[in-house]
């Protein structure tokens, strides 16, 4: 019997994530979402499945803290069990997650707690491991399976009071690596996603986000800042089964905007 191919997208009802949703059930991907929302967000992630829907895919969402070990633990186990009535592979994992500080290091004023570091490197970091983990022990996703993790520059750059969340990227960009060795035996490939500056919920919140927005423009040779959408119709590409070849890698999808000065 055929396997039904899903996406499993952490972050799906924003942003990337979003996007990525979308574009993937237009792809024929059935979609297992994770989202954070509470009550004046939680209508837009249940339009985020109707879009699903409507393209005739399945949409199975989870509202809950990805970073949390026994609700991920929980949420793998029902992943487990949908497969087990219908045969299914997760040929797809997306990490676009963005809850973090955005606090100086160090200074006078309101900076990063230690509480806080840390649970930016677990939200935005260390969390693409443990999901790839317990996929992978359980036979969710099997060879083909191709994983994805949204970076910035960020994570090779200085950006005022970005500094967890450059770290965190740090982070995820090095467990890409590990994972691309490690993967490469089960014929999994991973690869992290290096947007440019892209108005989603999450830049919103950056401070100074109007300079960054500014600048991105005037160096981008189209002029215009990235869409989640120029991204997630990249993702859908490199989702094909000849990419096997691609892993451990930092792709651009910036419209050229990394080449510039």
């Amino acid at each position: 019997m055929s396997q039904q191919p899903w996406a499993l997208i952490l972050g799906a009802s924003s942003g990337f994530g979003e996007a990525t949703a979308v574009e993937l059930a237009g792809r024929g991907m059935n979609i297992f979402g994770v989202h954070l929302d509470r009550r004046e967000t939680l209508p837009h992630a249940h339009e985020v499945q109707q879009h699903i829907r409507s393209a005739g895919r399945e949409a199975v969402f989870f509202n809950m803290n990805a970073a949390d070990d026994e609700k991920r633990a929980a949420t793998v186990a029902q992943i487990r069990d949908a497969f087990e009535k219908t045969p299914g592979t997760v040929r797809v994992l997306l990490h676009s997650l963005a809850f973090g500080a955005l606090k100086p290091l160090v200074g006078a004023g309101d900076v990063a707690s230690k509480r806080q570091i840390e649970m930016t490197a677990d939200v935005m970091g260390h969390s693409l491991v443990y999901w790839v983990h317990d996929l992978v022990a359980n036979q969710l996703m099997r060879a083909g399976g191709r994983i994805y993790a949204m970076t910035s520059e960020g994570g090779a750059k200085a950006i005022p009071q970005y500094g967890p969340v450059s770290a965190a990227k740090a982070i995820l960009e090095a467990h890409i690596r590990q994972l691309a060795l490690e993967l490469a035996p089960l014929g999994i490939t991973a690869n992290a996603i290096l947007a440019g500056v892209t108005d989603t919920p999450a830049l919103r919140k950056i401070p100074g986000q109007d300079k960054l927005v500014a600048f991105s423009k005037a160096r981008n040779p189209h002029g215009r800042l990235t869409t989640p959408q120029d991204v997630a119709k990249c993702i859908g590409v490199l989702c094909h089964e000849n990419t096997y070849w691609m892993t451990g890698n930092t792709i651009r999808v910036d419209g050229g905007e990394g080449s510039v000065a």
